[in-house]
C-alpha cells in the first residue's frame, strides 16, 4: 500500500509550476487581445482607461496617488497622462496650498470616453463570474491578490509583503 502522508514529489512541484506559468501566460494573453479591442474600440489604450477610471474615483488627486492606485510607477503615469491631457481628457492644475503639488482632473471628454467606454474585462466574462457562488469569487480574487504580491520583484532578502487584503464586495 502506497503511504500518501508524505510530502508531495518534486515532480509534483514542478507540475503546479509549470501549469501555474501557462495559466498566467494564458491570463496576460487574454488581457492583451481586450487591450488590443478596446483601443480600437475607443482610441484609448488599457493604462489610459485605467488612469481615468483612478482620477474618476479618486477625484481631483496627485500623480502619486494614481499611481498608487493603478499599480504603476510614477513616470508611466506621468506619461499617460501627457497623452490624455494632449486628448482633452485631463486637465493639470497646481495645488492653491502647495504649489509644488499638481492635481489632475477629468475633463467633460475624459468623462465621456469613461461612460463609452466598453468594461475592461468584457461582458462574458462578467457573465460567467456572475454565475458563480460568492465564495469561490471572494476565493478567486484572494487568490489572484496572492499572486500579483508573490509576482511583485523584490529584494531576495526582504521578505513577502504582509498577507494580501480580502477584495470584498461592497
Amino acid at each position: 500500500m502506497a503511504d500518501i502522508s508524505h510530502e508531495p514529489s518534486p515532480d509534483a512541484a514542478v507540475d503546479a509550476t509549470a501549469s501555474l506559468v501557462r495559466s498566467v501566460r494564458r491570463i496576460a494573453q487574454a488581457i492583451d487581445v481586450r487591450s488590443r479591442e478596446i483601443s480600437r474600440l475607443t482610441g484609448l489604450t488599457l493604462p489610459q482607461l485605467l488612469v481615468l477610471q483612478s482620477i474618476r474615483a479618486l477625484g481631483e488627486v496627485s500623480t502619486s496617488a494614481i499611481s498608487r492606485d493603478v499599480s504603476m510607477s510614477a513616470p508611466t503615469v506621468v506619461a499617460v497622462l501627457d497623452k490624455l491631457e494632449a486628448k482633452g481628457m485631463a486637465a493639470r492644475y497646481r495645488s492653491t496650498v502647495d504649489r509644488r503639488v499638481v492635481h489632475m482632473r477629468l475633463t467633460d471628454a475624459g468623462r465621456q470616453a469613461l461612460q463609452t467606454s466598453p468594461g475592461l474585462l468584457g461582458d462574458g466574462f462578467l457573465a460567467a463570474l456572475a454565475e458563480l457562488p460568492h465564495s469561490e469569487r471572494l476565493a478567486m480574487a484572494e487568490a489572484v491578490e496572492r499572486l500579483a504580491v508573490l509576482m511583485q520583484p523584490r529584494d531576495s532578502q526582504a521578505p513577502l509583503k504582509p498577507p494580501y487584503q480580502a477584495v470584498r464586495p461592497s
